[in-house]
């Protein structure tokens, strides 16, 4: 047993969609979630500025003793994990695995991916899929607007449904067989994704095998915690007002007096 807290973090509020699924999973488990609203989105930085910050964001998770981390962020997933890995001894989790795991089970022909630009240049899902099955179509588009938007609370209306007609209209003339939301806040706004899309394709939300496989390390490493001690802790790097808003209607908490401002540098 070890009832250290969990380590969760992210570029802004999309990591909640990870700790959403991991609280199902592993309700007596502490989280500590650091959101660095300060310098979202990492989509459009460069590959050394993610691993920059990513690095801080472990930095900081590690001074509060976690006994693991899971990186919620596609970007950080894609650019980060590995210099992550060399920095500490403890588990590491990213998004973009459990996503392929779960992309390719069942009679799956055709796979599109949505994501941040940076996770796109990057290739990852690409690679990763190919690498399990090379029979697979993938096709991968980057939708830039939509970190920004749903980080100022547009997550339903005509503003984000004609964004995401303006950026899924090529993925649907594919004729894919189910779609990875390749970024933790794409699931915030998975039924205006789902309309679009129509309901013969399966969308993908990585979190939900991403709690399945952090479940599985817990228990191998015998980290399981025995009881939850304490509330979770929020920690974000720029003024909370708007994270506030769209965190408690998703999460479906009050998390106000649970939100801390700091700094990284």
């Amino acid at each position: 047993m070890n009832n250290s807290p969990i380590g969760v973090f992210d570029s802004g509020l999309g990591g909640l969609t990870v700790v959403k699924e991991i609280k199902k999973v592993l309700p007596d488990e502490k989280i500590i979630y650091l959101g660095d609203t300060a310098r979202v989105p990492y989509g459009t930085r460069s590959s050394s500025t993610v691993i920059k910050f990513s690095l801080e964001n472990t930095k900081f998770l590690v001074t509060k003793k976690v006994k693991c981390i899971v990186i919620a962020c596609n970007t950080s997933s894609a650019w980060a994990t590995d210099a992550i890995k060399n920095t500490t001894d403890i588990p590491i989790l990213n998004v973009i695995d459990p996503a392929v795991d779960s992309a390719i089970e069942g009679n799956i022909r055709k796979i599109g991916i949505i994501a941040t630009a940076g996770t796109v240049r990057s290739g990852v899902y690409q690679k990763k899929l190919k690498a399990k099955n090379s029979n697979i179509d993938v096709y991968a588009k980057a939708c830039p607007l939509f970190v920004p938007l749903i980080e100022e609370g547009e997550t339903k209306g005509k503003i984000i449904e004609l964004v995401a007609k303006k950026y899924l209209s090529e993925l649907k003339s594919k004729d894919i067989d189910a779609l990875i939301l390749g970024c933790t806040h794409y699931p915030i706004i998975d039924k205006v994704i789902g309309d679009e899309m129509g309901r013969n394709v399966r969308l993908i939300n990585p979190a939900v095998g991403l709690a399945q496989e952090l479940s599985k390390i817990l228990d191998k490493s015998d980290l399981y915690a025995e009881k939850r001690f304490d509330d979770d802790e929020y920690y974000l790097t720029d003024d909370p007002t708007g994270f506030i808003n769209v965190a408690e209607a998703y999460l479906e908490e009050d998390i106000d007096n649970l939100i801390t401002k700091i700094s990284l540098t």
